[in-house]
């Protein structure tokens, strides 16, 4: 896409990547806070020293720092009650964040996160209505050798029209059917040189999380893209947003519960790097990956660990149950246990980055 080395090429599509989404997760937190008439003193992308900045007309600080590694907005008041505002803070009354009702706190949190799903669903619905939505076809790409699917007679770029009787439409469709029916026999339909023929397959049973499912033994064929309609694309765009999130949740879940090692968990570097390789592949491609990203990083602030804005969440939740805030004490040592969880999981990352990148073994 650019004529230039793969690390500058990687350095600026980092940049654009990290910055959309910085905006977009700070944006939700400015529009919720202007909504709930909380003033914010500033909004920042990046961090340290400014390279520019400017001020609007209700007096908010716009900033672009010169360490692009994230962003924040700083509300007016946002320090703990316990806390006394400044002097020329107290020169605006009623925009005092602490002072607004737990409820609407939380709202201001949440934004964030939820901004981040909406950019995933608006930027997959954009892809679906002009590129087109990948659709994989029940067409065998491959047949594994000594397979259910090998045993039974089927050949490359056989197409499955019916399962035990059911249609078929696309790849998922075969998985879907075939996993849920381990050890069983089923008749398989399939297309072959325009010829419609049934096949008895015995299907393989395989362990996964101590559930069995059942393997079939084909690989798909290439994705086809079809367009789709504008409202097609909308409810595209929030089926995907949802099935990018229940994978990363499931994957993560095997991480915490030790079916999966942690090898794959990656950082800046790892982002800085696939940046750079999916921007050869394309806008399309480019698009694609923040969407998945805004996910990745909408989930991870939901997360329930002081600092992030899940865990601001969860104080709100337990004031809200209270009837009063979370002693100060108790909020320090819940910041500084999150600052050490994310310093610890901010290193593994890193150590993992640099195998990726070739570094060490």
């Amino acid at each position: 896409m650019f004529h230039m080395p793969d690390f500058f090429q990687s350095v600026l599509a980092f940049l654009v990547v990290l910055g959309v989404l910085v905006f977009f997760h700070e944006l939700g937190h400015y529009l919720a806070a202007r909504w709930r008439r909380v003033h914010v003193e500033v909004f920042s992308i990046g961090f340290g020293p400014a390279i520019a900045t400017w001020r609007d007309r209700v007096g908010t600080v716009w900033k672009l720092a010169w360490l692009p590694l994230g962003g924040y907005v700083r509300l007016h008041g946002q320090e703990r009650s316990e806390v006394p505002l400044p002097e020329a803070a107290q020169r605006i009354p009623g925009q005092v964040f602490h002072e607004k009702p737990v409820g609407s706190r939380a709202l201001v949190v949440a934004a964030g996160p939820i901004a981040n799903f909406l950019l995933a669903m608006v930027l997959f619905a954009l892809l679906f209505a002009t590129a087109g939505r990948p659709v994989i076809l029940p067409i065998a790409g491959e047949v594994m050798a000594n397979s259910a699917a090998a045993r039974a007679g089927m050949q490359v770029n056989d197409r499955i029209i019916s399962i035990d009787g059911t249609p078929v439409h696309t790849f998922e469709d075969v998985q879907r059917i075939i996993s849920a029916h381990p050890d069983e026999t089923l008749p398989v339909t399939i297309k072959r040189d325009d010829q419609e023929k049934t096949l008895s397959v015995v299907i393989d049973e395989h362990e996964v999380g101590g559930h069995k499912v059942g393997m079939l033994g084909i690989r798909g064929a290439a994705a086809e893209y079809q367009r789709l309609s504008p409202p097609e694309a909308l409810v595209g765009g929030v089926t995907q947003t949802w099935q990018v999130t229940a994978e990363t949740i499931g994957g993560l879940w095997q991480m915490v519960s030790g079916q999966r090692g942690t090898g794959d968990l990656g950082g800046p570097l790892r982002i800085a790097q696939l940046s750079g390789q999916v921007a050869q592949l394309g806008l399309g491609s480019l698009v694609s990956f923040i969407a998945v990203l805004s996910v990745n990083l909408g989930l991870i602030n939901l997360f329930p660990i002081p600092v992030l804005d899940g865990g601001h969440l969860l104080f709100y939740l337990a004031e809200a149950i209270r009837g009063r805030p979370i002693p100060a004490r108790a909020q320090e040592y819940g910041f500084r246990a999150g600052l050490a969880l994310l310093a610890g999981l901010f290193i593994l990352a890193t150590w993992n980055d640099l195998g990726h990148l070739g570094l060490f073994h």
